[in-house]
């Protein structure tokens, strides 16, 4: 899927990258598939950019235990005169004490106990949005990246490897 959800109903095809847990529901954008099209987007983790003064300083921010997360998403396809992208945003929510340090949203992620519902076509609206709770401080890390991670032609292991955030240079992990 691409991600930037495109309503089915758009006449522009522009995309949303994100949707907030708490207007999911009122908003026509995302009422539908949050209805009727839910999907878990996996990860390791996920970047946030730290500001001081003019600088950004990017963080990398992933669970506790290094194991993949699940982030609660929406879906929707989009045609128009033969053409048909199937595209999701990801949910967010307010952030936990340690995202908070950079951005005043995080992605919404499943707990694995609540994945099968979140994705069961059956489950209410009242159970999916108690599911979309801020994941816990705890159970999460993070350390400063380079600064190559601004750039999207930027695709390496690399891209995750700690750096001091005074000076942008590799740390040792020995």
């Amino acid at each position: 899927m691409v991600w930037g959800l495109i309503p089915s109903w758009s006449n522009d095809g522009k995309g949303f990258i994100n949707a907030r847990a708490e207007t999911l529901e009122e908003k026509p954008s995302f009422s539908e598939s949050f209805r009727l099209r839910r999907c878990l987007i996996p990860a390791d983790g996920f970047f946030e950019w730290k500001r001081t003064g003019r600088e950004k300083r990017p963080f990398y921010i992933y669970s506790r235990d290094e194991a993949p997360m699940m982030f609660a998403g929406i879906w929707d396809t989009w045609r128009n005169r033969g053409e048909v992208i199937s595209s999701c945003a990801i949910i967010t929510t307010p952030p936990n004490e340690l995202v908070g340090e950079l951005h005043d949203r995080m992605p919404a992620i499943l707990l694995p106990k609540f994945q099968d519902a979140w994705l069961d076509p059956k489950t209410n609206c009242i159970e999916l949005l108690r599911m979309l709770m801020t994941f816990p401080a705890s159970e999460m890390k993070m350390h400063p990246v380079s600064d190559s991670v601004n750039s999207p032609d930027n695709d390496a292991a690399d891209l995750l490897v700690p750096v001091d955030a005074e000076v942008g240079q590799t740390l040792s992990l020995f």
